[in-house]
């Protein structure tokens, strides 16, 4: 038996559309997108802004902070200039 502790701090939460061929993530889920199904999707922001721009049915859930939202239209629209 070992007596190795384990951390007990959790992992965040990973961008569900990663690719770990091609890794175009901009990191950990920052938005939850909730599309006209009721689905609801983990992103970061880089895949947040390109879904939320291709697909007009997508709208963030209450879940998403304003941070994170903030984030997801600064990938979308580019930083204020």
């Amino acid at each position: 038996m070992t007596s190795e502790k384990r951390s007990r701090k959790s992992r965040p939460p990973v961008c569900v559309m990663r690719e770990e061929e091609r890794p175009t993530c901009a990191g950990t889920e920052q938005a939850v997108l909730v599309g006209a199904d009721g689905e609801e999707r983990r992103l970061c922001p880089a895949h947040g802004a390109a879904l939320w721009l291709t697909d007009p049915t997508f709208r963030f859930s209450a879940k998403t902070r304003p941070a994170g939202i903030a984030d997801v239209m600064r990938h979308a629209f580019g930083e204020p200039r």
